[in-house]
């Protein structure tokens, strides 16, 4: 169990977390030995969203990833199917108001999070088949205003650069 009382600088070293391209730290826990095809079956990391770090920016992965709420402030989610629909989901401890303790990424989705409050929220995800960097693609600003510009306004904020 994590301590209420633990800080982001805290779990930062505790976790052996280092800065991740999208935004945030992460540390991957787990490479399965087993194969799907030529690469790992599962793989899975922590996911930190801090004050100084609080957006993940908009990417997309070719696997699913599930990814399961482990402590501090909620996560806001922002996630664009294939076809051009958006949904957003809040991951966190409250239940009662609609917030999740798993949620599924489907491959081929982009998605974004953000810290909004807080100073912190850590998440874990397990990327099915394993994450693999030849399959991640960081939000490129005018394909994105191209092909989604009924959604510009709210994806702007969240790409990087």
């Amino acid at each position: 169990m994590v301590s209420a009382d633990i800080n982001s600088n805290d779990l930062i070293e505790q976790l052996n977390l280092e800065p991740h391209l999208e935004g945030g730290y992460f540390c991957r826990t787990f490479t399965s030995g087993h194969l799907s095809g030529d690469r790992a079956a599962m793989s899975a990391i922590y996911y930190l969203l801090t004050q100084d770090s609080p957006v993940g920016h908009l990417h997309s992965n070719r696997s699913d990833i599930l990814h399961f709420w482990q402590h501090g402030s909620p996560l806001y989610y922002t996630l664009v199917a294939p076809d051009g629909s958006i949904e957003n989901v809040v991951m966190g401890p409250d239940l009662a108001a609609g917030q999740q303790l798993q949620m599924l990424v489907p491959g081929g989705y982009w998605k974004a999070s953000e810290l909004r409050d807080g100073e912190h929220g850590l998440v874990s995800e397990a990327v099915c088949p394993g994450f693999d960097f030849n399959d991640h693609q960081l939000a490129n600003a005018q394909e994105i205003k191209k092909n989604y510009p009924q959604h510009w306004t709210a994806l702007r904020p969240l790409i990087s650069g």
